[in-house]
């Protein structure tokens, strides 16, 4: 994933988007509460005990061994909490020519409700920790504890609370493989690289729309969303496709009590999973991803370093993101 300062066109989709609990992104602004449905507790504890699990296979490089098993482990727990799980099976050709297998987890809830929504995040490791302060470890894997893990985790969480407390919305979880292999700091040159970022996901957009035909009324990206310090700005590619549903969703954390890790200011415009998403299958999709305006990075400190690992993970942050979001889909839910 990496930040950009291109700014794109504005998507119909967006304006298509059938806004969450009734509101629309302008009449929701005059509205100070809305109704909260019943919704479950999301359990930072278990997505944590889930972040450390997919560490203990070490850097989940794709097309690595450990990546192997960590696929094994994100299909066994998602048919543990009841989604029907396949895989979608690819190659990918990343910056310097290598071809590797790519595979995208697809867990469904509801299968055979045409009425969906798209939850994703990315579950492979950067290879190299080329942002670390210490130019010695930019060739060493990075263990991805937040940047990849984490948002797994919070999908698990919510897949767990779902078969306890069951939703009747067609629910599906992808886990994007070969999100991170984009060219290294070390390997750039004058040429544009951004896309050598997000294979996975690109391979599955299209798959998903020309062959699947798949569709879905929008579409939620989770990205580092268990960093200690980490706040959410909106991220203004997400505004751009999928204001309405950015809106509620910051609105809400706010009234349910998570507005500081959901602050109302705008944060950049981001390569990440949710373009391919947005400009190919056509479904409004946001991207929950921590904006930092100090530091080393705009994503956090632990940014594609080696020391993106558990002891740099916040279960308060996993909690702030994962309620927030299961009780968008709870409200939507009762609509």
């Amino acid at each position: 994933m990496k930040a950009i300062k291109l700014t794109l066109l504005v998507a119909l989709a967006s304006l298509l988007f059938p806004s969450c609990g009734g509101h629309t992104a302008t009449s929701y602004n005059k509205v100070d509460t809305i109704a909260l449905a019943p919704c479950p507790t999301f359990v930072a504890d278990s997505a944590f005990q889930y972040i450390k699990d997919q560490c203990a296979f070490g850097p989940r490089i794709t097309g690595s061994k450990e990546s192997l098993k960590c696929a094994q482990y994100i299909e066994e727990k998602f048919q543990q909490f009841g989604a029907k799980v396949s895989t979608h099976e690819s190659y990918v050709v990343i910056y310097d020519g290598t071809r590797l297998p790519c595979r995208n987890i697809i867990a469904s809830l509801n299968p055979d409700n045409p009425n969906r929504i798209l939850l994703c995040a990315h579950w492979d490791s950067r290879p190299w920790a080329d942002n670390d302060p210490n130019p010695k470890n930019h060739k060493k894997p990075v263990l991805a504890a937040n940047d990849g893990a984490s948002g797994v985790a919070v999908m698990l969480e919510l897949c767990r609370i779902m078969q306890q407390h069951p939703i009747h919305t067609g629910i599906d979880f992808v886990c994007f493989d070969a999100e991170d292999m984009g060219t290294p700091r070390w390997a750039e040159d004058d040429i544009n690289h951004e896309d050598t970022w997000c294979l996975g996901s690109r391979n599955w957009a299209q798959w998903a729309a020309n062959e699947k035909n798949y569709t879905a009324r929008f579409g939620i990206l989770f990205d580092m969303v268990g960093g200690r310090g980490n706040t959410f700005a909106r991220e203004m590619i997400s505004m751009q496709y999928a204001a309405p549903v950015v809106d509620l969703l910051w609105h809400l954390a706010h009234q349910i009590g998570y507005g500081h890790y959901f602050p109302m200011k705008d944060g950049g415009f981001l390569i990440d999973d949710h373009v391919n998403v947005n400009k190919i299958c056509r479904i409004p999709s946001l991207d929950i991803v921590p904006y930092y305006e100090d530091g080393p990075s705009s994503f956090g400190p632990t940014w594609h370093t080696v020391d993106d690992t558990l002891e740099n993970i916040d279960p308060n942050v996993l909690e702030a993101v994962g309620q927030s979001v299961a009780q968008l889909l709870y409200n939507d839910d009762a609509e």
